[in-house]
């Protein structure tokens, strides 16, 4: 009995703390964000599209 314990033990153990790892991993990549005002914002779409967009000519 002491094995079916454990075994629960353990699946509550990773039904909390993952959820909780996965927080803080998505709040880490948040903190790490650029933030732009609109028009830099527009320009690093647009670069992004227009690079996209060079590399198909080629």
């Amino acid at each position: 009995m002491a094995d079916g314990g454990a075994l629960v033990l353990v699946v509550l153990l990773f039904a909390v703390v993952g959820p909780l790892l996965l927080y803080a991993l998505v709040r880490a990549e948040h903190d790490d964000r650029e933030v732009m005002d609109r028009s830099a914002a527009e320009r690093a779409a647009r670069r992004d599209v227009d690079d996209d967009s060079e590399r198909k000519r080629r």
